[in-house]
């Protein structure tokens, strides 16, 4: 990685490579064999740490095709293919998707393809396996297996260290088990069970630098603020549906409505009833808005011609009156989304 731009010292010119967005990387490649190494070094990532030049980047899989991801720009409009997800286990989902370290990180889960003859999900309900993928060196990495096989579980990032919780084994039991993982050591550790169990999927969501775990068709959420504090039980009453987290706030959509979600009250922000017609979406916060991603357009009575869509709808909600937007669909991905998470790098 010598000689990237003459006259500059290399230390200077890696600062000058690290403010070019991500999408532009493989056409700088091509350059040159020095800046090709130089674009794929893990010392990128620390460089762009310390120059800001850090972006937000939205990371996908949806049901068709299967184990693909892409990333959405934000700044630029435009998505990014990475390569197919290497895991044996075909059409993986009911997994846990988070990003740390600057990587994203897809944890667990099963299949969903099913046996014709035996109608058995191809005996891979729920799995332990964990997969990295590095954007800057584009490519996945297998890291250390969870503790415990999970599947349809709690999955968040405290404090840079990913925890998953609950979900269901490979049995389709519940557990309570929950474990932490630590990216810079590639390490799992046990730490306390949830207070309780409940037969439906759970997920998580962080606010305040509190893990949340919430149980479909429950009001009870159960908390935790840090892996050595254990877990606390709350009856929230929180709406169920589709959450995410914008700014250390929580939104929901229910009935075709999105609340801003506090613990003991709630307020409409806006309307979302173009979008009661689907199901299967993803819902995130991006750079301060609320992205609604993909999903499946449902039949009425009268129409059984069942859609899978690309479309992403954006609700943009700083300002007196929060505003819609369309901006660009998925270019390959489409359908259910199975992983959605944010990625800084």
């Amino acid at each position: 990685m010598s000689g990237l731009i003459e006259d500059l010292p290399d230390a200077v010119a890696l600062r000058c490579l690290a403010q070019v967005p991500l999408y532009l990387h493989p056409k700088l490649e091509l350059v040159s064999r020095s800046w090709r190494a130089a674009l794929r070094s893990p010392d990128l990532f620390k460089v762009r740490l310390e120059v800001g030049s850090r972006e937000e980047l939205l990371c996908i899989c949806a049901f068709e095709p299967e184990n693909m991801w892409q990333l959405y720009d934000p700044l630029h409009d435009l998505w990014i293919t990475i390569p197919i997800l290497p895991s044996k286990i075909r059409h993986l989902a009911h997994f846990g998707a988070v990003s740390a370290a600057g990587k994203l990180f897809v944890l667990g889960g099963g299949s969903d393809a099913v046996d014709p003859l035996t109608g058995d999900q191809d005996g891979s309900f729920a799995t332990n396996e964990v997969w990295s993928y590095d954007p800057i060196l584009r490519q996945w990495a297998q890291c250390s297996s969870m503790l415990v096989p999970r599947a349809m579980f709690a999955c968040c990032v405290v404090d840079g260290k990913i925890v998953v919780a609950g979900g269901f084994t490979s049995s389709r039991k519940s557990i309570a088990q929950a474990e932490i993982y630590y990216p810079e050591k590639d390490m799992w550790v046990s730490i306390s069970d949830l207070p309780y169990t409940h037969n439906s999927a759970c997920s998580g969501v962080v606010i305040r630098g509190k893990m949340h775990v919430i149980h479909r068709g429950l009001s009870m959420v159960q908390v935790m603020e840090g892996p050595s504090s254990g877990w606390t039980v709350e009856d929230y009453g929180w709406l169920q549906g589709p959450m995410s987290v914008v700014n250390d706030v929580l939104y929901v959509m229910s009935h075709g409505l999105i609340f801003k979600q506090e613990r003991d009250r709630r307020k409409l922000v806006a309307s979302a009833s173009e979008l009661r017609g689907k199901i299967g979406y993803a819902m995130a916060g991006l750079s301060g808005e609320i992205y609604v991603i993909g999903g499946v357009i449902c039949p009425d009575r009268w129409n059984w011609d069942i859609k899978a869509t690309s479309d992403v709808d954006v609700l943009t909600i700083n300002g007196e009156r929060p505003s819609w937007r369309r901006v660009a669909p998925m270019t390959r991905c489409r359908g259910t989304v199975l992983g959605c998470t944010q990625l800084r790098i």
